[in-house]
This record gives C-alpha cells, sequence and structure tokens, in this order.
C-alpha cells in the first residue's frame, strides 16, 4: 500500500471514529442513529481488510471520508431535522428541510468515483462515455436499492421508521432521492473525471 494511501485511509478512520462517538453520545433517535450510521460501520472494516489489494487513491478517501460525515450528521439530527438545513430552508424559503437531498444527491456523486476506480481498475475499462454511462447506472442501482431497504425498513418497524425515511411528507420523495443520485454520479464525473485518471495513473506508477 502506497504510503500516501495509508495516510489519508488513516486520516479517515480517525475522523470516522470521532465523528462516531460524537453522533452516537446522545442522537435525536438510537435506532435512527444505528440505520443510518450502518454504512459507515460496514464500511470501516472493508476499507481495511482491502487497503493492501485495492488501496484506493486520494480522492476516492477524501470523497468516501465525507460521505460518511453526511450520514453520520443526518444520523445524529435525523435527516429532517439537522439544523444546517434548517438554516437552508429558512434562507430559501423552502416547504422541508433539504438535507435529504442533499444526502441523496451525495449518495450518487460520492460512490459514483469509487465504482469508477473500480471499473478502471479492475475490469480496465476504458475513461470515456461507456464508462461514464455505467457508472451512473450503477450510482441509480445503489440509490433504488437504498430506497428498497428503507421500504422494507418501514415495513419492519411501522412507524418507527419515520425518521429513517425522512420523507417529510412528499409523495415523491422516492423518486426525487433516485434523481438526485443520478443527477450526483453525472456531476461528480463531470467535475472529476480527470483529476480521478492522474491519480489513478500515479497510484499504478
Amino acid at each position: 500500500m502506497p504510503f500516501e494511501a495509508r495516510r489519508v485511509l488513516a486520516v479517515v478512520m480517525a475522523v470516522w471514529i470521532v465523528a462516531l462517538i460524537a453522533t452516537g453520545i446522545a442522537p435525536h433517535d438510537r435506532v435512527t442513529w444505528l440505520l443510518e450510521a450502518a454504512p459507515v460501520l460496514i464500511a470501516m472494516p472493508l476499507l481495511l481488510a482491502t487497503r493492501e489489494r485495492f488501496p484506493f487513491t486520494t480522492l476516492a478517501y477524501v470523497l468516501i471520508c465525507i460521505h460518511g460525515l453526511i450520514l453520520l450528521l443526518g444520523a445524529m439530527y435525523t435527516y429532517a431535522m439537522v439544523p444546517a438545513g434548517h438554516w437552508v430552508q429558512e434562507w430559501l424559503g423552502l416547504e422541508r428541510n433539504p438535507y435529504d437531498r442533499f444526502g441523496h444527491f451525495a449518495q450518487g456523486f460520492i460512490p459514483a468515483i469509487v465504482a469508477r476506480e473500480i471499473l478502471i481498475r479492475t475490469f480496465r475499462l476504458v475513461p470515456g462515455g461507456f464508462l461514464f454511462f455505467v457508472v451512473v447506472c450503477i450510482a441509480l442501482a445503489l440509490s433504488a436499492c437504498y430506497e428498497m431497504i428503507e421500504w422494507w425498513t418501514a415495513l419492519a418497524l411501522g412507524q418507527g421508521a419515520d425518521h429513517f425515511l425522512g420523507t417529510q411528507g412528499d409523495e415523491w420523495d422516492t423518486q426525487w432521492d433516485m434523481f438526485l443520485a443520478l443527477a450526483g454520479a453525472v456531476v461528480s464525473q463531470g467535475l472529476f473525471s480527470r483529476l480521478h485518471d492522474r491519480q489513478i495513473r500515479a497510484l499504478r506508477g
């Protein structure tokens, strides 16, 4: 594992541990915290277990870290009650707290770079239109899977899943979530593809 990747991963782990402790001490709802923090709790051992065989680029690690923090902030307050979202809601005169929308945009924006890296390095896909399309499809599929997990959770917990679902009374919430994930994947690749390609070449040596 390259020294730079090792150092960045160590920072990611340290930041996540601090965030898990800070958000887990007194969350608004303990069940919601566990559900929302689950991706971070799953990703930590996976990143550590694969660090030698498949260290990610600095860009991917940084974005993964940010995604974890977005999830944990939502876990602490519930997505419908994150204070920063309320500030934006009041500033823009919105009908609902937009933090959930931001979280689902990130759900496409950040996994897109991770998927892109795996496809390039493992499956040898060449950067270009086909890779762009496949990454967008993967991001949209992940978003759809998450929506099904929310559905199954709602069936299992009933009203106890209200904070986890975070629909805030919007009947089109599921469609918005998937659309924003798709948009995030498109924007992410548009912004970072060249930088990502350079970092992948440097990682290959």
